[in-house]
């Protein structure tokens, strides 16, 4: 694995226990899909992990940096993941941040995930227990705390279930555990609002600038789960698994519709999801 992660610069996979990305998830990340030897979708990544170093205050990397380092990992990949940290580096014990930062950069490469083929088609979800925190700050960006989505994945184990669909406390529909959620009604494309949890995903941004383009009308909003339940259709999406309908919500089943298909579509045609 060292050959296939550069921490700093350097081909290692070990870092200091002091490193406060460890001892606080005190840090930023991004998973980008290697699709054909490209990077999909590099500049939206780069830009969101700028927006959450900017939004912690913690001092932003060079970007032609972590692009060279990235691709000197990819050598004969065609297909894979390229994982982006960046952390607040080195600290003492206690909260307060140092006076001087020194950023940890870690970038490693990992096999293109193997998922169900037929989740392409479609797949079942539940609704999970757990609902998330509202926190304004934190909400939009892909901080290193994800403890609420190991907490809200760990519900289940059953293969058939592809994805659950977690909550906030006042039982709205915020996203998926892994993935960002859509749903149509009356042919409107719509969102959940993410101003208080939950991460704006490069997908998510990229569907809502493409429908448009489609004849699509959109709208991000508050979802309660009934109007969920309500949907004519329903899919998921993140860089890696691109776009998956649901068929399945709980026991209730839907269609694959046809807003759907188009929107999967122009993200292929745009390179922006893994083929």
């Amino acid at each position: 694995m060292a050959d296939n992660t550069l921490i700093n610069g350097k081909a290692t996979t070990e870092i200091t226990c002091l490193d406060r990305g460890l001892q606080y998830g005190d840090g930023v990340f991004e998973t980008v899909a290697l699709d054909n030897g490209k990077l999909l979708c590099w500049d939206e990544h780069i830009e969101r992990l700028n927006l959450g170093c900017k939004r912690l205050n913690i001092p932003v990397e060079n970007s032609k940096t972590l692009k060279n380092e990235a691709l000197s990992l990819i050598r004969s990949d065609k297909k894979g993941v390229i994982k982006i940290m960046i952390t607040r580096g080195q600290g003492g014990r206690g909260y307060a941040i140092p006076d001087q930062v020194e950023t940890g950069r870690i970038i490693s490469l990992y096999p293109f995930p193997r998922h169900p083929e037929n989740n392409a088609n479609g797949i079942s979800v539940r609704i999970c227990e757990y609902k998330y925190a509202h926190n304004e700050m934190l909400a939009g960006i892909k901080h290193m705390n994800r403890l609420e989505q190991v907490i809200a994945r760990s519900e289940w184990s059953n293969t058939d279930i592809a994805e659950g669909v977690v909550l906030d406390k006042g039982n709205n529909v915020i996203e998926g555990t892994m993935s960002n959620i859509f749903c149509v009604n009356n042919r409107v494309l719509l969102t959940p609002e993410l101003n208080l949890c939950g991460v704006e995903g490069i997908i998510r941004n990229k569907i809502l600038e493409l429908a448009p383009s489609l004849g699509i009308n959109t709208e991000v909003k508050t979802i309660s789960l009934d109007e969920l339940k309500d949907a004519d259709e329903i899919f998921v999406c993140n860089s890696v698994i691109g776009l998956w309908p649901v068929i399945k919500l709980e026991e209730q089943a839907f269609s694959v519709g046809n807003i759907t298909k188009q929107i999967r579509q122009a993200l292929r045609e745009t390179n922006s999801i893994p083929l």
